[in-house]
């Protein structure tokens, strides 16, 4: 894509903390740096989103997940915890629109990070539940 500032990274465009890149997937880091080593992981090819990933690309992109997630804990050791996330539409906080999946070190509990979904158990009820489940359900092919 022309003004993708994820494809100028990977080609090289714009310059970037690399720390892997392969035939599918380039990863650096965050310029934002969440926590130290925070990681931005994007498929090579354009997608702007999970919605739409093929399912062989995402099988080829989301493989390299845990090979890069080892290297920052073997890289900082004093790592407790590894966040995973994707953001998918501005709704859900994507700011760019080049599927990217962030993987943020977690030091303490301290960190300048939080996600805190509450607790909604009950919410809905068995009935809806079910509902819900069976939407889905029928949508996956």
């Amino acid at each position: 894509m022309e003004n993708c500032i994820f494809c100028k990274i990977i080609n090289q465009e714009i310059p970037s903390y690399r720390v892997y890149e392969d035939e599918k997937v380039y990863a650096f880091l965050d310029i934002s740096q969440v926590t130290k080593g925070h990681t931005l992981v994007v498929p090579k090819e354009h997608v702007a989103d999970i919605f739409e990933y093929e399912e062989d690309l995402a099988a080829k992109v989301f493989a390299r997940i845990p090979k890069i997630a080892k290297a920052i804990e073997k890289a900082f050791p004093e790592m407790e915890g590894l966040n995973i996330m994707n953001n998918n539409k501005e709704l859900a906080y994507q700011s760019v629109f080049h599927s990217h999946i962030h993987l943020i070190p977690r030091y303490s509990k301290k960190d300048d990070f939080s996600i805190h979904f509450g607790d909604h158990t009950g919410k809905y009820s068995t009935e809806e539940m079910t509902a819900i489940a069976n939407a889905i359900k029928e949508q996956v092919k």
